[in-house]
Formats: structure tokens, C-alpha cells, sequence
């Protein structure tokens, strides 16, 4: 997963950058940018019914060669239409594809320190993402090379897959949850899950054409991006540990009061040195980067172990459907009022939940530190860590709802999470 985080972050930044080079207007960029989402979306509902039809090898081969094929369409032809539909293509396969190998990993996975692991798990996925912002300065990006580089790349992650020995796991069947019934159990989760959809996909869509349009070259934007996605890496485990221990409710607020103290600050008081402002949107992006791990854990401290992998289904759809409006918001906004709008998009929206985050404490009493779930369900993660052995299944195992769920359900739970950084 590695090297495919490599050519999806490095997608994602070429396609924001080559857009605002080409003279696109701002919110064409943002709504070509936003296909992805709607994309994923789809992804998700494909994905389950490819595997059932085809099986797990054949299914993660014909989506990553469909995203390859998207990558070359997109230095091919160089105009909004084409490229919303690669873009939405795209979408749809690397859903698809996480949909694929976190099945494939949940089947070996256990069930110890979830809240660790996913931080390990967040780590490795955001130092990818952040690795491939300096394969941009490798290249022109005027010209063809980086999409060839991401086909590339995208390519060589099917190998891993399509070579290994391991047997694939049996799929199991997906089942609904009401959205209301979420809503009413945890409001704020829910509400901070929407929230985190629109805030991440603008900093990694919209934040590539923030940089350009600020008057950075390639190298400015790879930095910009690079500090954007790597300070995540930097805060997500003492935050997720911290969660475990307090009112998330109570975490979740400060973070959302120390992004927007900060987006303020660099909307009131830029233009700012520039090792000054590389260190307030690290802090800012490591701040808000870390509200959906939060937000998922606090819906998962109202479920019982049954639910959680239902409900993670539902967050998916709701957080992805926000992250599809992110970046026609703030390409709208950029074009209207300039860059600035970007933090002053980012900060508003943290502000906002701040507020709610606020007024829903004053509402309901904190979950008993005992009642707490773990930092959220991530038992795929295990051997995409290589921290754990396959665990022996016992012939008295028990088969209830307190089993890891397995198969399709689980791995549409972990394709929630990896969308978040993409």
C-alpha cells in the first residue's frame, strides 16, 4: 500500500498544480478535483459485488489497471471534461482497490492495541502521501512524465497482491444501518465526520492550487504539501493515546480550537515568513488531520461491537459525500475572494464544529472511561504493519457478534479510513 499511496499522492497534487499552469478557473479545478469523491462513492457499492463475482486477485488487477489507464488519459488530454471523468474514474478504483487488500488483510489480522496500530497505520499512509509531494520537483509539471511516473507506480502495487501465495478470504455479506439511528447515538461524531470529509479534501485537493496561486513554483507547492500531510504523521499517535484516556468530545475541541486560532492567524496576519508559515499549516494540518480517527472513535464509544463495522459503512457514505463538496467550496471561494479563502474556508469550518463540539458537551455527559471503545477498529492493519502473525483460528472459537468481522463489511470499514488521506 505503500507505493500505491506514492502515486495517489503524487496524483492528487499534478492534477491540482497542472490544472492552475493550464489557466483553468478555480472552481472547474475544484470540481474536477471533487469526481474523486463521487467516484469513491461508487467504488464502494462495485467494489463488494466485483469480488463476490471474480474474486479478490482479479478484481484488485483489473481496477489498478484501470487506474493506471486513467493516469495516462490524464496527460493525454488536457481538458476539464476528460479529466473529471479520469478523475471520478480514479475514484472508483482506488476504492475499489482498498476495498480488495484490506479484505484480503483483515483475514489475518487480530484484534490487540487497535488504537496503536491504527496510529502506525496512519503513519505509514501519511508518510507515503507526503513522500510523493517530493517526486513532483523529479519532473516538469508541464509535461507527460508524472502521470507515467503514477502509472508506474499504481502498476508495481498490483504486484504484491497478484503474486502472493496467501488464500484469499471469503466475503461476507454487507448489511444496512439507519442513518438516523447513528445520528441520535452520537451526534457530534457523525456531524465531525462530515466536517472531517470537507476539511481533508480540501487541503489535498484545493491546497496544490492555494500554494501555485500564492506565487510558489513546483518546489514551493511540494513543500507546502509535504508539511501539510507530514506533520500528520507527527501528531496522530499522542493524540489517538490521549483520546483513549479523556472525553474525546474534550480532544476533539481543542484541536478544532487550535486549527482555526491558526488558519485565523495566517488570514489576519500574512503575508508571513516563510519558515513561519510552513510551521503554522504544519500545526494546522496536524491538528485537523487527526478529526476523523477522532470522530469515528467517539461514534464506535456509543456502538456495540456488532454495530461498528454496519455503522463504519454509513460513515463512509456521509463522509464522502461531504469531501465531494470540499473542493467546489473552496474553488468557488478561492476565485471569489483569492487564496486566502483557503485557510479562511479551513478555519471557518473548524470554528464552526468547535462550537458544536462545545454545545453537544453541554448536552450529554461523557462516556465513562471504562464504557470507552478503543481509538477506532483497525484490525486490518495489523499485517500491513507486519507487527502480526496470522492468528490461528480454534476449532471452539466462538462465532458471535464479538468475532472481528471479516471480509467485505471490514474492508469497506478500512476503505473509510485510507479515503480520508487521499
Amino acid at each position: 500500500m505503500g507505493i500505491l499511496m506514492l502515486g495517489a499522492g503524487l496524483q492528487a497534487t499534478i492534477l491540482g498544480l497542472r490544472a492552475t499552469l493550464e489557466g483553468f478557473p478555480t472552481p472547474v479545478t475544484g470540481l474536477v478535483m471533487s469526481c474523486y469523491y463521487v467516484g469513491y462513492l461508487l467504488g464502494t457499492q462495485i467494489a463488494p459485488r466485483a469480488l463476490r463475482r471474480v474474486g479478490h486477485v482479479r478484481a484488485f488487477a483489473a481496477l489498478a489497471a484501470l487506474a493506471s489507464v486513467a493516469s495516462l488519459v490524464h496527460a493525454s488530454w488536457v481538458h476539464p471534461l476528460p479529466w473529471a471523468l479520469m478523475r471520478l474514474v480514479s475514484g472508483l478504483c482506488f476504492a475499489g482497490i482498498y476495498v480488495v487488500a484490506e479484505s484480503w488483510l483483515n483475514h489475518r489480522a487480530s484484534r490487540a492495541n487497535r488504537g496503536r496500530l491504527l496510529a502506525i497505520y496512519m503513519l505509514v499512509l501519511y508518510v507515503g502521501l507526503g513522500s510523493a509531494q517530493f517526486l513532483l520537483v523529479l519532473t516538469s509539471p508541464e509535461s507527460s512524465a508524472p502521470f507515467m511516473l503514477i502509472s508506474a507506480l499504481i502498476s508495481l502495487a498490483m504486484v504484491p497482491i497478484v503474486a502472493s501465495a496467501q488464500q484469499t478470504p471469503e466475503p461476507a455479506v454487507p448489511h444496512r444501518v439507519r442513518y438516523r439511528d447513528l445520528y441520535r447515538n452520537s451526534p457530534l461524531g457523525v456531524v465531525a465526520v462530515a466536517a472531517s470529509g470537507l476539511i481533508s479534501s480540501i487541503i489535498f485537493s484545493m491546497g496544490p492550487v492555494y500554494a501555485r496561486l500564492s506565487g510558489n513554483g513546483p518546489r514551493g507547492v511540494a513543500a507546502f504539501m509535504a508539511v501539510s500531510i507530514l506533520a500528520a504523521v507527527l501528531t496522530q499517535y499522542p493524540v489517538g493515546r490521549l483520546s483513549d484516556r479523556v472525553d474525546r468530545r474534550t480532544v476533539i475541541a481543542s484541536a478544532c480550537a487550535l486549527a482555526t486560532l491558526v488558519a485565523a492567524s495566517i488570514v489576519f496576519f500574512g503575508p508571513l515568513p516563510r519558515g513561519l508559515f510552513l510551521a503554522l499549516t504544519a500545526l494546522f494540518s496536524g491538528s485537523a488531520l487527526t478529526l476523523y480517527s477522532l470522530s469515528v472513535s467517539h461514534v464506535n464509544d456509543k456502538l456495540e461491537p456488532a454495530q461498528m463495522v454496519d455503522a463504519s459503512s454509513a460513515l463512509l457514505m456521509m463522509n464522502g459525500m461531504a469531501a465531494a463538496a470540499g473542493p467546489v467550496l473552496a474553488g468557488s471561494l478561492i476565485h471569489a475572494f483569492g487564496p486566502r479563502a483557503y485557510f479562511a474556508t479551513l478555519g471557518t469550518l473548524t470554528g464552526a464544529l468547535t462550537v458544536y463540539d462545545l454545545w453537544r458537551k453541554s448536552r450529554r455527559a461523557a462516556v465513562p472511561r471504562e464504557l470507552k471503545g478503543p481509538f477506532i477498529n483497525t484490525q486490518q492493519i495489523v499485517t500491513c504493519a507486519g507487527l502480526d502473525s496470522p492468528p490461528a483460528r480454534r476449532a471452539d472459537a466462538p462465532t458471535g457478534p464479538e468475532v472481528a468481522p471479516t471480509g467485505l463489511d471490514a474492508a469497506r470499514a478500512g476503505a473509510l479510513r485510507t479515503k480520508e488521506a487521499i
